[in-house]
C-alpha cells in the first residue's frame, strides 16, 4: 500500500453536496459495502470495479473506472480506464469518512494524492451529503471534477430513494 504525498497539487478545493432521503447511517452504509458502492459512485456512463477494499481505518482500496467503448480514450492509467488507489483515513460510521486518493499511473506527474471527505449531516427530510476533495491535482479539470461529484452524489440519492 502505498501512502505518498506528492507536490504537484494546486492546493485546490471542489466540493459538492445533496440532501439525500436516508439516515446518516444508511449513507455510510453504501459507502461500506463495496458492492453497494459501485452502484452509485461511478459518474455518468462511467462503470466501476472494486480491485481491493478493506473498509477500516487505515485500510487500502484500489477502484477501476471504465468509460463506455464509444469514449475517447483518456483515460490515466490505461486507454479508457483510470484506476484510484488509496487508504482510509478517518472511519466515523454515520458521521464521516476521510480519504487519501491518487491515480495509480506510471507517470510520475499523475501520482499526486488528494484528501476526499465525506460528511454526513442530519437535516429535515434526510442527511445532507457533502463531498469535498482536498489538494485536486492541476490536471483534473474543476468543470469535470466538480460534475463528477455532482453526479455521484445524484446517483448515491437515487441508489437510497
Amino acid at each position: 500500500m502505498r501512502r505518498v504525498g506528492r507536490s504537484t497539487s494546486t492546493g485546490r478545493t471542489d466540493s459538492g453536496w445533496i440532501v439525500v432521503g436516508a439516515t446518516a447511517e444508511a449513507v455510510y452504509a453504501a459507502f461500506a459495502d463495496p458492492e453497494a458502492l459501485m452502484k452509485w459512485l461511478p459518474p455518468g456512463r462511467v462503470k466501476g470495479r472494486v480491485l481491493e477494499y478493506d473498509f477500516r481505518e487505515g485500510g487500502a482500496f484500489r477502484i477501476a473506472l471504465s468509460h463506455d467503448d464509444d469514449a475517447p480514450e483518456t483515460g490515466e492509467t490505461s486507454g479508457r480506464t483510470d484506476v484510484s488507489v488509496g487508504h482510509f483515513v478517518i472511519l466515523e460510521p454515520g458521521r464521516r469518512i476521510v480519504q487519501a486518493v491518487e491515480l495509480e499511473s506510471a507517470d510520475a506527474a499523475l501520482q499526486a494524492e488528494m484528501l476526499l471527505t465525506w460528511s454526513f449531516e442530519p437535516t429535515a427530510g434526510g442527511t445532507k451529503v457533502t463531498a469535498t476533495a482536498q489538494n485536486v491535482p492541476p490536471w483534473i479539470s474543476r468543470a469535470d471534477h466538480e460534475a463528477g461529484l455532482r453526479s455521484s452524489l445524484d446517483n448515491l440519492a437515487e441508489y437510497l430513494s
